[in-house]
């Protein structure tokens, strides 16, 4: 299990965020390579993303589902589920947000196995902080 904690700011009020961070339409699509295959519930969509590491290229498919919203604390948890396209491996993680007014913090608890796993920790570590940076960078815009 690797576990990464990443701050971010964006000026915009909590409630904007709260509306962002539940909005997979939107923040899918944050995660770089990231993209919605189709919504399947208010809370959940199938969705695809293609991650680098090192030289190679691979593509994850599975879900993202809010399993945890605490409107009051301005908390919340998605929890993705993916297997590797054409491989053994899986990727799995809880992501849980915790907003203030102009930004929060991202908390990551990320399970890796198969091809991505061999590369070693300090690999998939090196991708899931770059990931995570990239994406918080992201939700500055949104």
């Amino acid at each position: 299990m690797v576990e990464l904690d990443h701050p971010f700011s964006n000026g915009k009020p909590t409630e904007y965020n709260w509306e962002a961070i539940l909005d997979l339409d939107r923040v899918i699509p944050c995660v770089e390579g990231g993209r919605v295959v189709e919504r399947t519930s208010p809370t959940s969509a199938k969705a695809e993303i293609v991650v680098k590491m090192g030289a190679m290229s691979m593509k994850f498919a599975g879900t993202v589902e809010v399993i945890e919203q605490d409107a009051g604390a301005h908390r919340a948890v998605l929890q993705v589920k993916s297997r590797e396209a054409g491989g053994q491996g899986y990727a799995n993680a809880d992501v849980a947000f915790s907003l203030s007014d102009g930004g929060g913090t991202i908390h990551t608890a990320a399970q890796i196995s198969g091809k991505a796993a061999s590369m070693g920790e300090g690999v998939v570590v090196s991708v899931l902080d770059g990931l995570i940076k990239d994406f918080a960078g992201k939700l500055e815009a949104i």
